[in-house]
């Protein structure tokens, strides 16, 4: 009851704690580094164009270098081949660092059960939020992106604080 009292009065006079106030920037400020690999790429690139626009969520910046990203979106089947490379792009990335799994092939292989694709990117990368779909739309996406802002204001930490580091 008092804690519920106490939102109220921070609503009502604007104020917050530094707490809040680091989450609303960190998730305002998120900067993408993507990691395109097949036709959940297409989708993935059609998200900067004025229909969906993800500059009114502070990220119109996407990063070619991965120590200027916090935001990895893996989209697309992964193999066995360039799953190191992309461990060494999560690596390389700043803390705190978030990733997107855009796909069913980046979720869990998708219609690829074979020898040659990894089933499932969350065994290179912790994962914090699953896009599904094949491909999936620009707005699953968007969808994607909105639920990890509200991850980052509630608090919520990165998904290698949670689960740990996958090797």
């Amino acid at each position: 009851m008092f804690e519920q009292e106490l939102d109220s009065i921070e609503d009502a006079l604007l104020i917050t704690t530094l707490e809040k106030a680091v989450a609303w920037a960190q998730s305002s400020s998120v900067w993408p580094d993507t990691f395109g690999l097949a036709c959940c790429a297409i989708e993935m690139m059609s998200i900067v164009s004025s229909r969906y626009d993800i500059a009114r969520f502070g990220m119109e910046r996407f990063s070619s270098s991965p120590r200027q990203a916090d935001l990895l979106i893996v989209s697309g089947r992964v193999t066995h081949k360039m799953a190191p490379p992309l461990r060494q792009v999560y690596d390389q990335m700043l803390e705190p660092k978030w990733v997107i799994a855009m796909g069913a092939c980046a979720s869990s292989g998708g219609m690829f059960n074979n020898y040659t694709v990894l089933q499932g990117v969350d065994k290179i990368v912790p994962v914090d939020i699953h896009v599904p779909g094949c491909p999936p739309r620009p707005e699953a996406l968007m969808e994607g992106i909105l639920r990890l802002h509200e991850k980052i204001r509630a608090g919520v930490p990165p998904a290698y604080e949670i689960r740990g580091v996958a090797e």
